[in-house]
């Protein structure tokens, strides 16, 4: 018995994503299969909307848990299992924000630090400087944009994905990214002009 358990879960990671929802809804080990796809994928989602490992943690168990119950309310209209998770995900996340009055911040520092370091020593306090402001700007920026950068950054999706995740076509957000550039890049000008003579006075 033990060894025809362990055949039938290993069989669970050849069926597709809609082959284990249809399984799922009576099956707990076939919705455990899923819950090991993307549980990683939901963390990071959750976490660098919030910037807490506790209320990432707490939250992701809501998403699955959330997931389990409606499961047999699923429905296939050609959009991914996974999009439907994350959007649990984004909609989780902002009642948390709405009840706990917090601001939506997405902690990029890793990722933007590597992109602005230097190893020029008198390079870094400029560096940190960049780092700063650009975190400053993307806070700053509405919510639907943070999601943006973090599944293009963060997630490394593509135009295509992140339409699906969204529920935006490929074109709307192609034209979403550039104006969201576009807008970090006048408040980055705003912010520089602003130091200059700030600079001045300490030089």
């Amino acid at each position: 018995m033990k060894n025809f358990f362990h055949r039938q879960r290993r069989n669970y990671k050849t069926l597709s994503d809609n082959e284990l929802v249809e399984l799922a809804a009576g099956d707990k080990e076939a919705f455990g299969e899923l819950y090991e796809r993307y549980l990683t994928k939901i963390y990071n989602y959750v976490y660098y909307r919030t910037g807490n490992a506790q209320d990432a943690e707490d939250l992701t168990a809501k998403v699955f848990y959330r997931a389990m119950s409606h499961i047999q309310t699923y429905e296939d209209k050609g959009v991914p299992f996974q999009a439907w998770l994350y959007r649990i995900a984004h909609n989780l996340v902002a009642n948390f924000h709405r009840d706990q009055g917090r601001r939506k911040v997405i902690p990029l520092d890793d990722y933007i630090a590597h992109s602005l370091r230097s190893e020029a020593p008198d390079r870094q306090t400029e560096a940190n400087e960049e780092q700063e402001l650009l975190l400053a700007a993307i806070r700053r920026l509405p919510a639907e944009r943070q999601e943006l950068l973090l599944l293009k950054f963060v997630e490394h999706k593509s135009n295509a994905e992140i339409g699906q995740l969204m529920n935006r076509t490929e074109g709307a957000i192609k034209s979403l990214y550039h104006r969201t550039l576009l807008a970090l890049r006048d408040e980055l000008q705003m912010q520089q002009m602003n130091l200059q003579p700030q600079r001045k006075i300490k030089g």
